[in-house]
């Protein structure tokens, strides 16, 4: 969450609830949001780090609040992150590990695996079907929501292809 809540600060000084709020505004129910206490931490682990800094703002009647502005080490550290290529495929699948090993135990066959593995992608397909429905006005979660679909479709191959070759 550090590079995200840079990446805002790159844009505008801001507080913790704002940033939340620029969060959820930004990905929508599409993307799992931290709670106020993480965004917090991570503020202060970065503050800490010299990557921000915090200034405290008096308010009229209210608590003091912390504005946070990145500082240039933090700016240097999100243009990094931005473009630093992203992994891709993991080749140590957890369940590819469980198909492969699991018949010689004798505690599950390889079909029953493949079956249990299908029907959970569809499964999730069809909450994140339900969940583009609701976001149908953030283009940002749209676009959130496509990609993991069209992850699960290719995973959904995959499983069709394991159980031609193993099964």
């Amino acid at each position: 969450m550090r590079h995200q809540l840079l990446a805002l600060l790159a844009k505008q000084p801001a507080y913790g609830y704002e940033l939340k709020q620029a969060l959820e505004q930004t990905f929508g129910a599409a993307y799992p949001q931290p709670n106020i206490g993480q965004i917090y931490v991570t503020l202060g682990r970065l503050e800490k780090g010299g990557q921000i800094r915090g200034e405290e703002v008096s308010q009229d009647g209210k608590p003091d609040k912390k504005v946070y502005e990145i500082t240039e080490s933090g700016r240097a550290e999100v243009v990094t992150w931005i473009n630093a290529p992203t992994d891709g495929p993991h080749v140590r699948d957890e369940f590819f590990m469980k198909l492969v090993l699991a018949p010689g135990t004798e505690l599950a066959d390889r079909l029953t695996l493949i079956n249990n593995q299908r029907r959970h992608c569809l499964t999730v397909m069809r909450g994140l079907n339900r969940l583009a429905a609701q976001e149908r006005d953030n283009r940002v979660s749209q676009l959130l929501i496509e990609g993991a679909v069209l992850h699960l479709q290719a995973d959904l191959d995959w499983l069709e292809r394991c159980q031609e070759e193993l099964a």
